[in-house]
């Protein structure tokens, strides 16, 4: 497979490769102007001519009304959309000048986004909702030809098996079932030019990659756990955008009173143990507090004993005895892992964010401050846009100006960024 970030070289002039199509038509192969032609284009020609696609035929409807709703409900990507469209469509997409169309794996068109006017001008060659465009159906065309090879493809022009296309340039690649690596559909984006530039493709790659991604989270999430036993499960504590937080132990999940989260929390993140007066500190922000803090302790352990057996407050100093994660942690770990992206989507707000103690509020500061520190470091451009729509990076101007590096001069999402930074002052 070629690297997506080689360019594919510059395109003949569009006469010689209308005429180079028309001689292969006419069962000419050994044209010379054919060798102008590249490869990839040259052979889905090829294969058009041999399933007799019409080189001025319009795609079939295969769905249509109430059958292509079901259709497109019940398809894999329909929870995906939204990922996809923030992606390839941000901000006005009324002017973005390309349509984004997803497809299934048979090469259906079941969703077809963008550009009103380009959207309608495309329609006049049949690229609609409900329409078949595999190559066995309209010949070389970035959504069936992706389908055809089983990778991205950009296709230019007058590099089109069917006449009523050319006008337009495309890219596309397939998207596949991220266990089995079955192709389930397809993403295609289409205008003039710019639609199959280099920038484009590597969009498109990225884009993909991420609609992956976010399938494979979305099904581990969904799967049931395996079965354990009781004293074995670690317990997890969930404060990332909770003011009290979440016990969840044993297959069922107890909410916290503010103060209990705290100090379960200073806990959880002290494994060593903490002296009485270091845990008022960090909770009440006065050490003298002990007498404050040990009936809370007592009241604690107390809720501890029934809702998660294996987990116990020992003392002296205090300290967890029993296994208990936090989603805070959680959260630093994917970072420490490169799982940039994943780190981001599992951000929900800061921990306890109402929480007055001390030792919370130095929590916070160190997991947003661990949270940028890598995002400006170390994330790649999917990661770092998707940092900047949390509450975390909203007003991140340096990141913004760092996303402004990385994205393609050409890429449609350097609009919104451009509108915030001038919202910003930056």
């Amino acid at each position: 497979m070629p690297s997506p970030w080689a360019d594919a070289g510059p395109t003949p002039p569009r006469g010689t490769i209308e005429r180079a199509r028309d001689e292969l038509l006419a069962g000419h192969d050994e044209d010379p102007r054919l060798g102008e032609v590249r490869d990839l284009v040259r052979a889905s020609w090829v294969r058009s001519r041999g399933l007799l696609v019409a080189p001025d035929g319009l795609p079939t409807l295969d769905f249509a009304g109430g059958e292509l709703a079901d259709h497109r409900s019940a398809h894999p990507l329909a929870p995906v959309i939204d990922t996809i469209r923030g992606l390839l469509l941000p901000g006005d997409a009324e002017g973005s000048g390309v349509v984004v169309a997803i497809g299934d794996a048979a090469g259906r068109l079941l969703w077809i986004e963008g550009d009103r006017a380009v959207r309608r001008l495309v329609g006049e060659s049949g690229f609609v909702e409900g329409a078949n465009w595999s190559e066995a159906r309209v010949g070389t065309a970035a959504p069936g030809t992706a389908l055809a090879l089983g990778r991205s493809v950009q296709v230019r022009g007058a590099e089109h098996f069917n006449r009523h296309v050319r006008p337009w340039s495309c890219t596309a690649a397939p998207v596949r079932d991220p266990e089995t690596g079955a192709i389930i559909g397809v993403i295609d984006v289409t205008g003039r030019d710019p639609a199959a530039a280099p920038q484009a493709q590597l969009l498109v790659d990225a884009t993909v990659r991420a609609v992956e991604s976010d399938l494979l989270i979305a099904r581990m999430r969904a799967q049931p756990a395996p079965p354990r036993r009781r004293a074995a499960a670690p317990a997890l504590l969930r404060v990332l955008g909770r003011d009290r937080g979440a016990l969840q132990a044993g297959g069922s999940v107890l909410e916290l009173s503010a103060r209990h989260a705290e100090i379960l929390l200073m806990l959880a993140t002290h494994r060593a143990g903490l002296s009485a007066e270091q845990l008022a500190e960090r909770v009440y922000g006065d050490p003298r507090a002990v007498g404050t803090l040990r009936p809370e302790v007592v009241r604690l352990r107390r809720v501890l004993a029934g809702a998660a057996p294996g987990l116990e407050i020992a003392s002296r100093p205090y300290r967890l005895a029993g296994a208990l994660e936090t989603d805070a942690e959680g959260l630093t770990s994917l970072l420490d892992r490169g799982a940039h992206r994943v780190a981001v989507a599992a951000w929900e707000g800061d921990p306890l964010p109402g929480s007055l103690a001390p030792g919370v509020a130095e929590l916070r500061d160190r997991i947003r401050a661990t949270l940028r520190a890598t995002m400006l470091d170390d994330a790649g451009t999917d990661a770092l846009l998707a940092y900047l729509r949390t509450d975390a990076g909203a007003d991140d101007v340096e990141a913004m100006r760092l996303a402004l590096g990385m994205l393609p001069a050409r890429s449609p999402r350097r609009a919104g960024l451009v509108a915030r930074l001038e919202a910003l002052g930056g």
